[in-house]
C-alpha cells in the first residue's frame, strides 16, 4: 500500500470521488477551486489508489493555537465504501501521526460527524479521545 501526496490537478481529480463520498456537496469545479486556496493554508492531501483511482484520502493542515501550540488537524479522512475494511484509512491516519511525532508536535486533532460510528471506532482504536464539542453558526 503506497501513500501518495496529491500535487497536480490530475492527482486532485483522482481523489474527487473519494472526497465526494465524504463531502457530497462537492462538484469537481468547486473541489478544484477550493484546493489551491486550502493549499495556501497549509492543506495537504494524501491518497491511496487502486487501479489508477484514489480509494482512500486524508486531508490535513498545520494549525497553531494557544491551547495546544502547533499541531496537525485532519480535515478529511475517508475511504470509498467498496474499499473499506482494507486498512487504508488506518494507514493514512498512522502516516499523519508519524509525521506529527517526527516534527515534535504534541497532538493530532480532527472533528467527525456524530453519525460516523465506523470512523469513531477507528479513531478510538487509534487512541484518540473525545475531548471537545464542536459548535458551528451557519450564516
Amino acid at each position: 500500500m503506497q501513500i501518495q501526496i496529491a500535487q497536480t490537478k490530475e492527482d486532485f481529480l483522482k481523489c474527487f470521488d473519494v472526497m465526494q463520498a465524504l463531502r457530497p456537496h462537492l462538484t469537481p469545479e468547486l473541489f478544484l477551486e477550493l484546493l489551491p486556496k486550502m493549499k495556501e493554508e497549509n492543506y495537504s492531501l494524501l491518497f491511496i489508489e487502486e487501479n489508477d483511482k484514489a480509494v482512500s484520502a486524508c486531508g490535513f493542515r498545520y494549525l497553531t493555537t494557544l491551547f495546544d501550540g502547533r499541531y496537525i488537524y485532519i480535515d478529511d479522512l475517508t475511504t470509498l465504501p467498496e474499499a473499506r475494511g482494507k486498512g487504508y484509512a488506518g494507514a493514512l491516519f498512522d502516516y499523519v501521526v508519524e509525521k506529527a511525532k517526527e516534527e515534535g508536535l504534541k497532538a493530532v486533532h480532527l472533528d467527525s460527524g456524530h453519525q460516523r460510528y465506523d470512523a469513531h471506532r477507528l479513531y478510538l482504536n487509534k487512541g484518540m479521545k473525545i475531548v471537545y464539542h464542536h459548535f458551528r453558526l451557519e450564516l
